[in-house]
């Protein structure tokens, strides 16, 4: 969460799988470079959190499901939910997909 916030590009360069997909609220599906790009541009919510986040585990694969809470630049709170797709490769966990709601 901090690394949306803050627009962290270098963190989610660590973060992302090269293969990486991302499906955005508006129905847009975006690659890793594509994401970093949307990562860079300029922040506009304030406050985000996650709650009731879940982790489920299946061998060298994660889901990660949370709500969303955050405020927008005039702000109003809004909610969100997302779900991450995560590998364990090479014994470093990598997320492979993150799909997003608002």
């Amino acid at each position: 969460m901090e690394s949306v916030q803050h627009g962290d590009v270098h963190r989610f360069d660590e973060l992302l799988a090269g293969d990486f997909l991302c499906s955005n609220p508006d129905g847009t599906l975006i690659d890793r470079v594509q994401f970093l790009e949307q990562t860079a541009r300029p922040v506009v919510i304030k406050g985000l959190v996650a709650e009731d986040v879940r982790i489920r585990l299946f061998g060298d694969v994660a889901l990660i499901h949370a709500r969303t809470r955050y405020q927008t630049a005039s702000s109003d709170e809004r909610h969100g939910r997302y779900t991450d797709v995560w590998v364990r490769r090479g014994g470093k966990w990598l997320a492979v997909s993150a799909h997003v709601t608002r």
